[in-house]
């Protein structure tokens, strides 16, 4: 037998000791690791129980939306987007800063965008939508390829490198 800690052959009977909440069969010199099992005992799983937080009650008149997260998967940002917020904001005649004080976010940033040196993130882009009457998402769709009749995608033989000796 051998120790589990250090890999020597264990002579004689192999001593039991506890590691970390693992039992381990062990050389004499690795048992100073760990303790011994009659000492050991395991830490309950039990959980105090924690008073529950009660719920704030919504405030009148303001419905709260039920959020998908997987609605938006398929939607992806139009590649022309600072194209068509820059002729947007100037069919409604504002400038940029104008536009930020509508949506309430900094000229700069605007500016930046138009410029297509960042593209705006969903909650950004819900707000140019909603303020512009535009629509920068696109509906991407996932067709599936069509491969030869024995195709069942990427393998790890098609990624490694095999070496041989």
């Amino acid at each position: 037998m051998q120790c589990e800690i250090c890999g020597v052959e264990i002579i004689g009977s192999a001593r039991k000791v506890v590691v970390e909440g693992t039992e381990l069969d062990v050389c004499g010199s690795c048992s100073q690791y760990g303790k011994a099992p009659q000492g050991w005992t395991p830490v309950s799983r039990k959980v105090a129980p924690v008073a529950a937080t009660p719920k704030p009650k919504p405030k009148p008149g303001i419905r709260k939306t039920k959020r998908r997260p997987l609605d938006d998967m398929d939607d992806e940002i139009v590649s022309d987007y600072s194209r068509i917020i820059r002729e947007a904001r100037e069919a409604k005649g504002w400038t940029l800063e104008e536009l930020g004080l509508n949506i309430k976010e900094k000229a700069a940033l605007i500016r930046k965008i138009e410029r297509s040196e960042i593209k705006p993130e969903d909650n950004l882009r819900k707000k140019l939508e909603r303020s512009l009457e535009i629509k920068l998402t696109e509906r991407v769709s996932h067709d599936i390829m069509e491969h030869g009749a024995g195709f069942q995608g990427t393998t790890l033989g098609d990624i490694v490198k095999i070496k041989r000796k």
